[in-house]
């Protein structure tokens, strides 16, 4: 199985301003974590957005832009650019940081569903508490996060999923394969949202549909991230060995609050991702991807079809039916988790023609509408209603006194892979068979003696020379196993280092 891990950008306000500053609210908020002051650890130094996997370097993006205005802005400020970004490197191995205006959790390399759910979840519980030292601190419940995509006034941030793939399938192939299934991911991972947005006009209300997203994209392939916002991001910034490794890095998805919806999102990516990879992937060309999106999302009755170039049409579900197919005939029988994945699939898509209503607690986009559609009757108001839009954000609150969704699932309403239990461990421990897991080891292990760190990479201080624990290629679960047990018997990082470094080095 490959390896995946899923960045969110967190929604932030303060109900007791009329004007919030988000950069210096979102700091605050990461800064709330820490018991000690700040230090910089992170390493900025191997990270390069402008090169594309498309073979060649940008000279600029769309987004440095509004970076160098920001810098303008931010000149007045108390804080260099490094005291704003805050980056921490948690003890298990997630990232969490102040993204500008939001603040951001990255959960650590993952290998099975179940450890990406409960680092999800754990990144909930990690920000909120976040958000509570900070309200203790202001006096009041003030600052309220929200696992969304959009504010409803235009703006529009992430939750990107990404996976390590192999460099050897050619870029093209991964984008015929991808982009027709990107398209109609949605049908089972949108998070749904009332209105229809644009960064140009705001929202306009009265409208229902699956994605929060959809409406934010605007070309097929791109760099950029926060515009000309891309269905398949071509940045080539692999954090592993760019010999062997690229990182598909989609930043299309919604911000799932329902566990089932993630599981799918990312369980389904994975088996289109290997059927690329075998060359099994359906053949199909849509005329215009960034439309067809938009007509998808709007039509939350799954009737609205897409043409493609060939002149016939197909609607989201049944391009979702064609790759679900073709999976079935190819990886059923790989292992238990494909399995899982392709019968829920199957039956999910069953269940939208057929049931709906029994994916309510499992798909965000239908819960979200039960629940609207409710208020609607109960309260005998419109769907223009500027009440809906606020209900709308409240499903994504992550404060358990607020937040709908969570409502929902204390009352038992909702679908979980994942235990209490499960989620308390991520707290505090890595996965055990990722270098997310080794690297949350050192954090708890030598914080002191850490000089730096990136994905790939940890630099440790001390002695003449520094030593670095390289995890560019560290993939094999075996291998980290071993690195992990080197690291828990060590005295030092330096022993832990050289003893690996033999280690690997020695002829088996």
């Amino acid at each position: 199985m490959r390896l995946f891990g899923i960045e969110t950008e967190y929604g932030i306000t303060r109900d007791d301003l009329d004007e919030v500053d988000p950069v210096v609210e979102s700091m605050e908020v990461v800064r709330a974590h820490l018991t000690a002051s700040f230090e910089r650890r992170w390493d900025y130094a191997g990270e390069d957005p402008h090169e594309d996997v498309r073979g060649f370097r940008v000279s600029g993006l769309a987004q440095d832009q509004e970076e160098d205005e920001f810098a303008k802005v931010d000149a007045h400020r108390p804080f260099s650019f490094h005291e704003m970004k805050s980056d921490l490197v948690l003890p298990n191995g997630a990232r969490f940081y102040n993204d500008h205006t939001h603040p951001e959790y990255s959960t650590p390399e993952c290998r099975s569903l179940k450890d990406l759910l409960a680092h999800d979840r754990a990144g909930e519980r990690i920000i909120q508490r976040a958000a509570d030292r900070r309200n203790k601190r202001l006096g009041g419940p003030h600052v309220q996060l929200y696992k969304n995509n959009t504010d409803f006034h235009g703006h529009s941030y992430g939750c990107h999923d990404n996976y390590l793939v192999s460099r050897s399938i050619p870029f093209p192939q991964l984008v015929a394969g991808l982009l027709p299934f990107l398209v109609s991911r949605q049908v089972i991972a949108g998070a749904g949202k009332v209105g229809i947005e644009a960064q140009e006009s705001g929202c306009v209300p009265g409208a229902y549909q699956l994605s929060q997203r959809a409406d934010f994209m605007e070309t097929e392939l791109s760099v950029d991230t926060m515009h000309n916002r891309p269905i398949l991001n071509t940045r080539d910034e692999p954090h592993a060995d760019r010999n062997k490794y690229r990182r598909l890095h989609l930043i299309i998805g919604d911000a799932n609050m329902c566990e089932y919806a993630t599981a799918l999102k990312v369980g389904t990516t994975q088996l289109v991702l290997d059927l690329i990879e075998r060359g099994a992937a359906p053949i199909l060309e849509l005329e215009q991807p960034v439309s067809a999106i938009k007509q998808v999302s709007r039509d939350p009755d799954l009737k609205a079809t897409v043409r493609q170039k060939n002149g016939r049409t197909l609607s989201g579900l049944e391009i979702q039916e064609q790759y679900y197919l073709a999976a079935q005939r190819t990886l059923a029988g790989t292992d238990a988790e494909s399995d899982w994945v392709l019968r829920e699939w199957g039956e999910t898509l069953r269940l939208l023609t057929q049931e709906r209503s029994q994916l309510v607690g499992k798909l965000d986009w239908v819960t979200k509408l039960w629940l609207l559609e409710t208020f609607v009757r109960e309260e005998r108001i419109g769907w223009d209603d500027p009440w809906l839009a606020s209900l709308d954000l409240e499903y994504h609150n992550v404060s358990a006194e607020r937040g709908l969704y969570l409502g929902l699932e204390a009352e038992g309403k909702a679908w979980r892979m994942t235990s209490e239990a499960d989620v308390e461990q991520a707290l505090s421990t890595g996965p055990q068979d990722t270098r997310g897991g080794l690297r949350g080891l050192c954090v708890r292990r030598f914080p002191d003696q850490i000089k730096s760190m990136q994905w790939e990479r940890i630099q440790f201080s001390g002695g003449l020379i520094p030593k670095t624990l390289e995890m560019d290629d560290l993939f094999n679960p075996e291998d980290v196993k071993i690195c992990v047990e080197i690291f828990e018997a060590a005295a030092s990082p330096a022993d832990a280092v050289a003893t690996w470094k033999q280690r690997k080095d020695s002829p088996s």
